[in-house]
């Protein structure tokens, strides 16, 4: 046998070796996966079992901790509250920082019981007060702000039997994750709810609207820049959807804000649905999106610590104006 023939051999076994190399590594890593995935529902379950005052003490603990580990998401909530509130002293600022992590923490584990609970423990942890009459199916979207208990909307879904009122329905963001992208999705409906891709369902979206059902959006988060305009938050030009103005316009549904926040007692959430924002009827989208952001800023100033500051709010800039989180990374 030639040299030349035995380099060929032990090259094709390396790369046959190489390949079966390959193959074991990403079957170990989907096995892996699978395990994580499956635990991290198990964990969600046992949470949910738990005495109230435990979970949240337990969510208390991992703010705490994430609180004091230098990570991107602190530098994240660092430069959101320094554009926001520049008057702001470092010391103070610091304790709005570990406060929010302290709130982000709880509002983590109590999704074991937003996601997995009965309608009585949701009945329990939230209370709805609403401004308007929720059965009188009149067109309307409820403007659903990112405060530590956004989820906590899923009452609505709940309660929607007993109190007779319509379905609930809502643009949602794909996960990264297909495995708890169908589980959330699944744990979101699992009372009536009605969860529609954001992507490209714009019109099942109005046709839910103009069928009376309600209809929740969270809008104040940077989505892209499609369909968004540069307007003012906190005086920073904010890039920001326009969803609720043209569906409002396309469907001359009622506008209402939605705040799902902590009560004073703390012991747990108050689902508050506001009157009718009458002065989003204008066609002008870009000047509506701005109103809508000052009633955000009014409401953030009353409990910034809620506010859901981990997001990277300001990441897309007006002319060409660098990324204020680059730095961060």
């Amino acid at each position: 046998m030639t040299l030349e023939c035995l380099a060929a051999q032990q090259k094709k076994c390396w790369s046959v070796t190489q390949n079966q190399s390959s193959v074991t590594s990403q079957s170990n890593k989907l096995v892996f996966s699978a395990f994580a995935n499956h635990a991290s529902v198990a964990c969600l379950k046992l949470l949910s079992l738990l005495p109230y005052r435990v979970l949240i003490s337990i969510g208390y603990g991992l703010g705490y901790i994430a609180a004091n580990i230098p990570s991107d998401r602190n530098c994240v909530i660092k430069i959101n509250l320094k554009l926001c509130f520049p008057d702001l002293c470092e010391i103070k600022a610091n304790l709005l920082r570990k406060r929010h992590w302290h709130l982000l923490g709880r509002s983590l584990v109590e999704k074991s019981i937003i996601w997995l609970g009965s309608e009585k423990q949701l009945s329990q942890l939230i209370e709805v007060q609403s401004s308007v009459d929720l059965t009188n199916r009149k067109p309307r979207i409820l403007v659903n702000m990112h405060f530590t208990g956004i989820e906590g909307a899923i009452i609505l879904s709940a309660l929607a039997k007993q109190m007779n009122w319509p379905r609930t329905s809502g643009f949602f963001q794909r996960m990264k994750s297909p495995f708890f992208n169908q589980k959330i999705i699944g744990w979101r409906n699992r009372f009536g709810g009605n969860s529609i891709d954001r992507q490209g369902n714009t019109k099942a979206i109005i046709r839910e609207i103009r069928n009376g059902n309600l209809i929740i959006i969270a809008p104040d988060i940077d989505l892209g820049l499609k369909d968004s305009e540069f307007v003012p938050f906190f005086g920073v030009q904010t890039n920001t959807v326009t969803t609720v103005s043209r569906l409002a316009s396309i469907t001359g549904a009622e506008v209402c804000l939605m705040t799902t926040t902590l009560k004073d007692d703390e012991s747990g959430y108050l689902c508050k649905i506001s009157e009718p924002l009458n002065d989003l009827s204008s066609e002008d989208h870009k000047a509506n999106t701005a109103r809508l952001n000052r009633y955000f800023e009014d409401e953030i100033r009353l409990r910034p610590a809620e506010y859901y500051w981990v997001h990277k709010r300001f990441k897309n800039r007006p002319n060409h104006e660098a990324n204020p989180y680059s730095a961060s990374k």
